[in-house]
């Protein structure tokens, strides 16, 4: 499992335009223990200097410039295995269905809970491999 270095805390990345989420998300991740780092754009995440060390993304649907889906499949076009958690206000089937071929290991409608949020992210670092659904995966259904 990646993780910040020199710390050995599990690292979270959070990529959402509106900055309330970033701050509300990276509060709840803190307080389970996860070293988090957050990014308006995924611009700003590919550039960044944590992109190797994240050991899960969780990243809004619909933003300026390029989407959460458009970042999952530049990583995956990079050979980068990082599971994806998305969070969206628009849940459409068919973007649902995009990032889970891409590996996502859940996808939430806004807003959400955060023992769902939670749980997915578990689901995800403990997946083996990184990224793997057998089925689709709802807000309804849960995380083995």
């Amino acid at each position: 499992m990646n993780s910040l270095p020199n710390t050995g805390l599990t690292l979270i990345a959070v990529v959402d335009d509106d900055a309330s989420i970033r701050l509300a998300t990276d509060s709840l991740l803190r307080s389970r223990g996860y070293a988090v780092c957050t990014f308006a754009s995924p611009g700003d995440f590919l550039q960044s200097a944590v992109l190797n060390d994240t050991a899960c993304v969780i990243t809004d649907v619909r933003m300026p410039v390029m989407g959460g889906i458009e970042l999952q499949a530049v990583l995956r076009a990079r050979g980068c295995t990082v599971p994806f958690v998305f969070i969206t206000a628009f849940p459409e089937e068919v973007v649902r269905m995009q990032a889970v071929d891409g590996g996502a290991t859940g996808f939430l409608t806004k807003p959400f809970d955060a023992p769902t949020l939670i749980k997915y992210v578990e689901a995800a670092l403990t997946s083996k491999p990184k990224y793997r659904v057998a089925e689709p995966m709802s807000q309804e259904k849960q995380p083995p």
